[in-house]
């Protein structure tokens, strides 16, 4: 298995990076900006640049990668059309790109409450529709996607049991990025994390589980 990350140099993206790393699972991870990427990223992780909103850089980048990790997401700007080319346009990008070269398994990180187009967040220049068309994109592509929608993220730890809930029940709560990124690294190897979408957040009193347990109560 080689994993590609796109969106490697974000705040979850990183920690998708790091994760795979200590997992002794190679990477190819896509930066825009080299010198950057080099200050953030592990030394293991092999650094490719390009931009999903460069489809001809993408079949470079992918090279020989076996699955996708997609981390991307707009940054909060006054620019009206960020989540429209970063959510939708650059997913459709990666998907498409990750099709033509025979991706075994796609996982993409979103939202909870995509479905909820009265959500305050959509304010933010529709950040949610866009998110939920690149989901609906990725589930009629016919690659074997996971698609892992967090909620409220966190960049500190905390010692809370992940909690993952089915499609469109789990509509607030947080969790450490940390924790998103185990989730991601683990849906590779999850057979029950196969075409489904996974809702994640992090709960002090939640029962503790192992990621077996977790994945299979969504079958």
């Amino acid at each position: 298995m080689k994993v590609f990350v796109a969106g490697a140099t974000g705040e979850t993206g990183r920690r998708i990076v790091k994760e795979l790393v200590s997992s002794n699972i190679p990477v190819r991870a896509l930066v825009r900006d080299l010198e950057k990427a080099r200050l953030i990223l592990p030394d293991a992780a092999e650094l490719v640049v390009g931009d999903v909103l460069n489809p001809d850089s993408l079949k470079t980048a992918i090279a020989d990668s076996t699955a996708i990790l997609c981390a991307t997401g707009a940054s909060p700007s006054f620019d009206p059309t960020g989540p429209y080319k970063v959510d939708w346009e650059g997913t459709k990008n990666l998907v498409d790109a990750g099709k033509a070269k025979g991706i075994e398994h796609f996982v993409l990180v979103t939202s909870l409450c995509t479905s909820q187009l009265f959500h305050p967040l959509n304010l933010f220049w529709l950040i949610l529709v866009w998110k939920k068309q690149a989901e609906e994109y990725l589930q009629k592509s016919g690659l074997t996607y996971t698609i892992v929608r967090p909620g409220g993220l966190q960049n500190d730890e905390n010692p809370y049991p992940v909690v993952m809930s089915a499609v469109d029940t789990l509509f607030d709560g947080r969790i450490p990025r940390t924790k998103v990124a185990q989730v991601c690294v683990e849906a590779l190897f999850q057979p029950s994390a196969r075409n489904k979408i996974v809702e994640i957040i992090a709960k002090a009193e939640a029962p503790e589980k192992n990621w077996q347990e977790l994945f299979a109560s969504l079958a």
